[in-house]
């Protein structure tokens, strides 16, 4: 089967479409034939190993995984003798991301919990936009954020796969929504629901006069202390991702500076990492067949373009998310 592999850390050069083995069924695990994924931030971190503090675990000289690619959608394969949930032929959508990516591949392996039954309202591209994406929003606003009816929530980074995902879902949930985008982002984030928006190119949040009980940080370099002036006294800044040009630690120093300041004030100062689970993708699977929230998509790669989409998604002004079709 053809894949994208990578030898090395480096840049999207380093990517190389390659003829490759057919991955081997396990007893828990799905072998899915892959008819979409989509490229994330994790995938161009991964690629270059920056933050450096993430080669302990991807591999000091080298990754680990050769293959890239968290997201999935397609058709079951072949499952192992412990899987009871699916059977061949059956359409499904997931994560690969905590079995060592690998979805930038025409078959790949995926453990049986990380994955659900494909949305029938959509397609398997548009299906492959949601897992990491609408997982880190589900589990940031209901979960960690405990976004209930009448709380005034602010998304910054609206615009992007994880908060056009969040701005839906807080608005299903019955909060007061004001996203933060640029300025040829504002209608389509609008669009998806947020009452108010913020063009961070015209205005800063952090100085205005509103008081929100969920910070949600996506994208920005805002420090906590800076996002700390638009809390409620009692609210609470939830940090998922971030830009930062340090290539050693990256958004790692908000987090820490956050962790460091939490307990010193009455405001709530938190980050997570998303948990892939087949439980929350039925749940999204639900909300999308419902038609409560959609995926948002910005542009569309063949397999053998995904070195481009890297680099696409790199530059850190997608709309929503960007598609590899198998």
């Amino acid at each position: 089967m053809k894949a994208i592999v990578q030898d090395t850390y480096g840049p999207p050069d380093v990517l190389a479409l390659r003829d490759i083995d057919v991955p081997a069924v396990e007893d828990d695990a799905v072998v899915v034939r892959v008819r979409a994924s989509s490229a994330n931030p994790a995938d161009w971190h991964f690629m270059r190993g920056e933050p450096y503090l993430m080669r302990l675990q991807a591999g000091l000289r080298k990754p680990k995984n050769a293959i890239l690619g968290c997201d999935v959608a397609g058709v079951v394969e072949a499952i192992g003798d412990g899987v009871t949930r699916f059977a061949p032929g059956e359409e499904v959508f997931g994560c690969t991301f905590m079995r060592g990516f690998g979805a930038f591949a025409e078959q790949v392996r995926v453990a049986e919990d990380l994955l659900a039954v494909k949305p029938a309202r959509l397609s398997f591209e548009e299906a492959a936009g949601v897992p990491i994406a609408g997982l880190t929003a589900l589990q940031g606003v209901r979960d960690h954020g405990r976004v209930e009816a009448g709380q005034k929530v602010l998304i910054v980074g609206a615009s992007g796969g994880v908060g056009s995902f969040a701005v839906q879902i807080a608005k299903s949930l019955g909060a007061e929504v004001t996203g933060v985008c640029r300025t040829r982002n504002a209608d389509m984030v609008r669009s998806l629901g947020a009452d108010q928006v913020v063009d961070y190119t015209r205005e800063d949040f952090a100085d205005g006069d509103r008081r929100y009980d969920l910070i949600f940080q996506l994208a920005g370099t805002k420090s906590p202390s800076e996002c700390r002036r638009a809390l409620a006294r009692e609210g609470t800044l939830l940090l998922s991702s971030g830009e930062s040009s340090g290539r050693w630690f990256g958004p790692l120093g908000r987090v820490v500076k956050a962790t460091l300041l939490s307990p010193f004030v009455r405001q709530t100062l938190t980050s997570f990492t998303v948990k892939p689970k087949g439980e929350d993708l039925d749940a999204l699977r639900e909300l999308l067949d419902a038609g409560t929230i959609r995926p948002v998509i910005d542009r569309t790669y063949p397999l053998s373009e995904v070195p481009d989409a890297i680099r696409y998604v790199e530059q850190g002004h997608a709309r929503g998310k960007v598609l590899i079709t198998v």
